[in-house]
């Protein structure tokens, strides 16, 4: 992924509930990452939610897995103009685990962190009311590693960018933070229906 405004893709397909700028991928998922896939067993995978936050919390998988069970199944879309529609995620809400921490009343966003360092910022208004979701499954099986696994961050109405792969952790904050990606150009918010790919967009 670079920022290069000149980047066209695939010829565009017309289709129902495609954005602007995008084409159907079909049965293709492009692996697309900032880093090298880590070498991370599900036994070795936590998640914590800390920053500004009642009482931080930390879950491993078995932890996580003992949340209520959620499921997004739905339309995934990229800033490099790939679009995937019916995917089936499973998992735990992104609520589940926020209620249990706590946000505190000045708390405004998050930066996601994934176990590799990469980074994204997100208002919390995008990660809650049933929106965002961690996820071990795709399609009734283990999340494969070159996608995220063991886990990773699902908040499919923006720019898959955020979706953070091999998610570590929320720190939440009451201001916006750049992440990965924002510092290198992209939009602050990812929003795929209004073209939100780059800084001013």
């Amino acid at each position: 992924m670079n920022t290069t405004r000149g980047f066209t893709g695939r010829p565009r397909t017309a289709r129902p509930g495609l954005p602007p700028g995008q084409y159907d991928a079909g049965d293709d998922w492009p692996v697309l990452s900032a880093e090298v896939t880590p070498d991370l067993a599900p036994a070795d995978w936590t998640f914590r939610v800390g920053g500004l936050v009642a009482e931080p919390r930390t879950w491993d998988l078995a932890g996580a897995r003992r949340l209520p069970a959620s499921a997004y199944a739905g339309d995934i879309h990229c800033v490099t103009g790939w679009s995937k529609f019916g995917v089936r995620f499973g998992g735990v809400s992104l609520d589940a685990f926020l209620d249990a921490a706590g946000p505190l009343p000045s708390a405004t966003h998050a930066v996601a962190h994934a176990h590799t360092g990469y980074t994204a910022n997100l208002p919390l208004a995008d990660l809650t009311g049933g929106r965002a979701w961690i996820v071990w499954e795709y399609d009734g099986r283990p999340l494969a590693p070159e996608h995220g696994g063991p886990a990773r961050l699902v908040v499919p109405h923006l720019y898959f960018w955020k979706s953070v792969k091999w998610i570590a952790g929320l720190e939440v904050l009451d201001h916006d933070e750049p992440g990965f990606w924002e510092h290198n150009g992209y939009h602050a918010r990812g929003n795929p229906w209004e073209e939100q790919r780059y800084s001013g967009d």
